[in-house]
């Protein structure tokens, strides 16, 4: 079941769980874009295995998928569409993939937004 996830309060949680929570968020977001965009290759639990076996290698390609599947969720939806793919690569390179898990998350909600107002 696809829900909306206040940003701020994720971002907080995560911050205060010593990124516990953020590995659910990560599981979550991984699963609600795959649902939205209609492609299942990965599901999150196997992103985020395959994330720790590669020592976060594969979080890199998965930051960048993400950016394919959300512009086609959101094409699907029939929102805004973005391409946010380098975005999300470069931001994970940094350090800051916290702030892409965010942009997603937003994204997201404003599908389901979206959705439940049709």
């Amino acid at each position: 079941m696809l829900k909306q996830r206040n940003v701020v309060t994720s971002i907080v949680l995560t911050l205060v769980t010593c990124g516990l929570y953020g590995i659910y968020w990560f599981i979550q977001l991984t699963d609600d874009a795959n649902e939205l965009s209609g492609d299942h290759k990965t599901s999150g639990g196997t992103a985020f295995l395959f994330t720790l076996i590669t020592c976060g290698i594969y979080g890199l390609y998965w930051s960048y998928q993400m950016g394919k599947k959300m512009y086609n969720a959101q094409v699907r939806a029939g929102v805004p569409a973005n391409d946010n793919s380098i975005l999300y690569l470069i931001l994970s390179l940094f350090g800051v993939g916290i702030i892409a898990y965010a942009i997603i998350q937003s994204d997201i909600n404003d599908i389901l937004e979206k959705n439940n107002a049709a």
